[in-house]
């Protein structure tokens, strides 16, 4: 009995002091003439802070591509396994600032960490033969599936631009080579409508060689920097600007990079800017 009855005093001494605690709280909110009003007026002048998507390939397996993205200092919004059965993982928050893009550049932005989501894909990346080419591992029928339902939630949830799908090679030309020439961009376009891709007509349009001949240097240039990649204003074919032109060919040339702006190189740069300026 005089267990019960001691439960009691103790139950009422801890409903009191909490009782005195919320009152004491509510009287001091009430001192204070400071309040922030978010509703008599709103701005209209502001827009997103993501303005793009990155891709990446891991170079690495699934254990250890969740170990890197988990557990060291470099990690993604989201991670696309090679796992057939296993969901799309959801690492740092949209709101969050990853650490995926390292420098980086497009479109007159730097340091793309504090606008963009990044994706990693579980692919083994480039594998050197024995005659020192890089051979690529293509992506699985399942990956793609998974990017395309996932690019597509973020591009209408983010109202991001075509242009703005982009893979790590394109803001970061010749430091870093992903998602690779196997990457489907132009299926993705084509049978998803995501991200940005020529129109053939366009392309045959500007495959003038004798326009294309004529051209100097810069106005070439200019037009990969209308484009949004990070061209130097050089009137040479520097080292730089080659690997500009690498990472874009990886995007939209795959099967022949050379890092040399021929005829079609150019051709299908001035389609893009046709169709996306």
């Amino acid at each position: 009995m005089k267990k019960n009855f001691y439960k009691i005093i103790i139950i009422l001494f801890v409903v009191q002091f909490f009782i005195l605690f919320y009152t004491f709280l509510k009287k001091d909110e009430e001192k204070s003439p400071l309040k922030i009003d978010s509703k008599t007026y709103r701005a209209t002048g502001y827009d997103n802070r993501i303005k793009g998507v990155i891709l990446h390939y891991t170079a690495l397996n699934n254990e250890d591509s969740l170990r890197v993205l988990t557990k060291q200092k470099v990690s993604s919004h989201y991670l696309i396994t090679d796992e057939k059965e296993v969901s799309i993982y959801s690492l740092v928050d949209d709101d969050k600032r990853a650490w995926h893009a390292g420098k980086s550049s497009f479109m007159g932005r730097s340091n793309l960490n504090d606008t963009t989501i990044g994706i990693e894909i579980v692919n083994p990346g480039s594998q050197s033969s024995k005659d020192g080419e890089s051979n690529y591992i293509p992506y699985t029928e399942d990956q793609i599936e998974k990017i395309a339902h996932l690019l597509k939630y973020l591009i209408e949830k983010h109202n991001i631009e075509p242009r703005m799908v982009l893979g790590h090679s394109d803001i970061a030309p010749g430091r870093k080579k992903d998602p690779g020439p196997l990457f489907p961009w132009k299926d993705l376009y084509e049978e998803h409508g995501i991200g940005a891709w020529y129109d053939e007509i366009d392309k045959i349009s500007f495959m003038n060689l004798e326009t294309f001949s004529k051209l100097p240097i810069m106005d070439i240039k200019k037009e990969f920097q209308k484009y949004g990649y990070s061209m130097p204003e050089t009137e040479v074919w520097d080292s730089q600007s080659i690997q500009v032109v690498r990472a874009f060919q990886l995007h939209f040339r795959p099967e022949n990079i050379n890092g040399e702006v021929d005829l079609e190189t150019y051709a299908i740069l001035k389609a893009l800017n046709k169709k996306y300026e």
